[in-house]
């Protein structure tokens, strides 16, 4: 990183980022041709790995099963400073590998921690969305986060 003093360096900053941002955009590769997809998602700071529902078929779906690589993004966008040409930001990047879940278990304890980040009244909905079939039609993927690093601007900095 070519400006060291915007590093986030603290491990618990950067989960606080992962854990509350709203969205996060992933990057992965097919033939050479790149695709990205932005997520609504869950983070599970103990087993260090995000997770994101979806169809069971379409274009991400098989791009990541014939290559599970992805890297991904976590934005805190505070906005750009008028008069100062400046934008103030946190981010974490991360590499990792996702692996879509196959056991109930796993599939209903990564809903309820999306849920649980994502809706307002995490308990009805869960009673409400968290059937059987649905649990069982549902796909969820896995991101197994192995890298990370992050970066943020939190003063205006004036340029002369």
């Amino acid at each position: 990183m070519r400006r060291k003093e915007k590093a986030i360096e603290d491990l618990a900053e950067m989960q606080h980022i992962l854990g509350t941002v709203k969205h996060i955009t992933i990057a992965m590769c097919q033939d050479n041709e790149p695709y990205l997809v932005t997520l609504s998602h869950g983070y599970d700071p103990k087993e260090h790995c995000l997770f994101f529902h979806c169809a069971s078929e379409g274009k991400k779906v098989d791009i990541l099963k014939n290559n599970n690589i992805i890297w991904g993004q976590a934005l805190v966008d505070e906005g750009y400073i008028q008069g100062a040409c400046d934008h103030l930001y946190a981010t974490v990047q991360f590499r990792g590998k996702v692996r879509f879940l196959e056991d109930f278990e796993e599939k209903k304890a990564a809903l309820e921690n999306m849920i649980n980040k994502l809706d307002e009244n995490p308990k009805e909905v869960a009673k409400e969305q968290l059937t059987e079939k649905s649990i069982n039609r549902v796909t969820i993927g896995r991101i197994d986060i192995e890298y990370m690093s992050g970066k943020k601007s939190k003063d205006v900095i004036i340029s002369l």
